[in-house]
């Protein structure tokens, strides 16, 4: 069972999904900033890493067996099931689609430079 009180669970909670969004975070500043160097030099200096904190004390709580904390996946209210849709689409599956975008205009730019010197 959980050892600590409430505040420590949300704490702990609060910093599991911060540290796993900065690290996808990271990770698509990574690839965006590779695709802005590769794809278009002129502008790849023009960008800073961003990150935004979220962050509701409501929304955290006991996972299901007790031992550790997270967000309250099967918290009812219409204030957590906001919460849990924007934390999905905006610091994951548009981190993921921009990481992907990304990615695949490098290997685009790579195959058509790699077929521009072959022709000279």
């Amino acid at each position: 069972r959980w050892l600590f009180d409430q505040a420590v669970c949300t704490l702990y909670a609060f910093c599991g999904v911060l540290f796993g969004l900065c690290s996808l975070t990271s990770l698509t500043v990574l690839s965006t900033v590779c695709c802005l160097k590769v794809c278009y030099p002129a502008y790849g200096r023009c960008w800073d890493a961003l990150s935004d904190l979220y962050f509701h004390p409501s929304l955290y709580g006991p996972e299901p067996y007790g031992t550790a904390c997270c967000i309250t996946w099967k918290a009812s209210s219409r204030e957590a099931t906001l919460y849990i849709l924007a934390l999905f689409i905006f610091c994951y599956l548009l981190p993921c689609l921009l990481i992907l975008v990304s990615y695949s205009l490098i290997l685009w730019t790579v195959r058509v430079s790699r077929r521009a010197v072959r022709q000279h």
